[in-house]
């Protein structure tokens, strides 16, 4: 019977051990909305068209599933105005990220202290982003036009390494 025991525990050890191991992320990545392009536009930080607005709106239902832990935006108006209107809702600090810098905040994620987590950034850096998490080259450039794409990565890791990873792309 004490041998009994003495597996059952060891067992249980092992399984809790593992299953510690074994994490799941989810990570949603975003375009900011609609940007102002307009011949009085700043250039180079545009805020939100109203149609921008609408979609930042329109993201809260879109992402309704996703219980995030945590929000980030690259540090740039028109990215800000995407995600605020969703994190003020869901009562979550934005939390700024650098675009240059996607090999680091890859990191970050895997690293699995946040389970869940909303990405909003660029049409060159959400592809960019996601092919990162993946470990492959899958997504490219978004065209200049599409604001409309969520990219859903779900992955599964071991010790800090995914050992699957999957990608669903969503339209809102």
């Amino acid at each position: 019977m004490k041998r009994l025991i003495i597996i059952l525990a060891i067992t249980i050890a092992f399984v809790a051990g593992a299953s510690a191991q074994h994490r799941k992320l989810t990570v949603v990545l975003i375009r900011h909305a609609e940007k102002d392009v307009s011949a009085t536009a700043d250039k180079v930080n545009p805020v939100l068209t109203a149609e921008g607005k609408q979609r930042a709106e329109n993201l809260i239902r879109a992402v309704r599933k996703y219980k995030f832990d945590a929000v980030y935006s690259s540090d740039f108006i028109r990215t800000r105005e995407t995600v605020a209107p969703l994190a003020a809702k869901r009562r979550l600090r934005v939390q700024i990220y650098n675009p240059r810098e996607l090999k680091q905040m890859s990191e970050m994620i895997m690293s699995g202290k946040i389970k869940r987590l909303l990405i909003v950034g660029h049409n060159n850096t959400t592809p960019g982003l996601t092919n990162l998490l993946l470990g492959r080259e899958e997504y490219t450039t978004l065209p200049e036009s599409v604001y409309d794409k969520i990219f859903v990565v779900k992955i599964r890791r071991y010790k800090r390494k995914a050992v699957k990873a999957e990608v669903k792309v969503l339209t809102y």
